[in-house]
């Protein structure tokens, strides 16, 4: 079974959500993101709003030895009011690299596969230098499994998304 689809280019339209923005160590994702999650969630709950997409992580920097610059998401229809550190955000439209990996421990090894393969591609991505790490315009892990319906993580879906650095029009 593999566990990384081919990587494809494709266009997105852009996409509001709700979200919380927080600074993690690389460790402790595996606590802020289904924290963050919940809390959104429940947010939503309270309005009667429900995602019109699967939850994810957006990658704003990356500086996997210190500190990540991070916003868990989720997607909705329009946002709501901001209400305290939840609020809301739009993930950027353009061309975007992806791939899907399945088993929740395969991250680094799928996020390794797409930017490789983007490399060999001659692909530009969205990214720029930072004092505090790589900084990307739309970095994204959507996590395509409900953990309520699947519990086995070796089975969750996740796809990679980066933005590409366009320079042409269309």
């Amino acid at each position: 079974m593999s566990v990384m689809t081919e990587p494809k280019i494709e266009n997105r339209q852009a996409q509001p959500y709700m979200g919380i923005r927080t600074r993690v160590p690389m460790q402790k994702l595996d606590v802020a993101i289904p924290q963050g999650l919940g809390e959104i969630f429940a947010f939503l709950g309270k309005y009667g709003v429900g995602p019109v997409n699967a939850p994810f992580v957006r990658y704003h920097i990356i500086n996997m030895p210190e500190m990540l610059d991070i916003e868990v998401g989720v997607p909705v229809a329009n946002t709501l009011p901001d209400e305290g550190h939840i609020h809301g955000g739009v993930l950027p439209a353009g061309r975007y690299a992806s791939l899907i990996y399945t088993g929740i421990d395969h991250g680094i090894q799928g996020n390794a596969a797409l930017l490789e393969w983007g490399v060999s591609q001659g692909l530009v991505w969205d990214r720029w230098e930072t004092k505090d790490g790589d900084a990307f315009g739309s970095r994204l892990e959507i996590f395509l499994t409900n953990p309520g319906e699947e519990p086995d993580r070796e089975k969750w879906e996740t796809e990679v998304a980066i933005r590409l650095a366009d320079t042409q029009e269309g």
